[in-house]
């Protein structure tokens, strides 16, 4: 299923995100839904709950078997976290 998953999003999802500037990340699934991160410039974006429903949930449905859903997690990625840790300990003299 996750080869499927990501053809879908390399193929349909992905290119429309890039336009903006965002990727996708998927982080789990579990029970037919796919949990996933946006990233890049669709992190945040005021637009991502209506991105969710009309474009990556209706194409995980409809082109892959077995997912009922798509449930974006919400929060700072891993990459953000450790780049302001690196800076932080840079600014204080580590």
């Amino acid at each position: 299923m996750y080869d499927e998953l990501e053809a879908v999003l390399d193929e349909r999802v992905r290119p429309l995100l890039g336009n903006h500037g965002g990727d996708i990340k998927v982080l789990e699934v579990k029970d037919g839904v796919v949990h996933f991160r946006f990233l890049g410039a669709c992190a945040g974006c005021p637009a991502a709950d209506l991105t969710n429903e009309e474009l990556v949930q209706n194409e995980l449905v409809d082109w892959v078997p077995g997912i009922t859903g798509a449930v974006m997690v919400n929060g700072v990625s891993d990459d953000v976290l450790n780049e302001a840790r690196r800076l932080l300990h840079l600014r204080h003299g580590g």
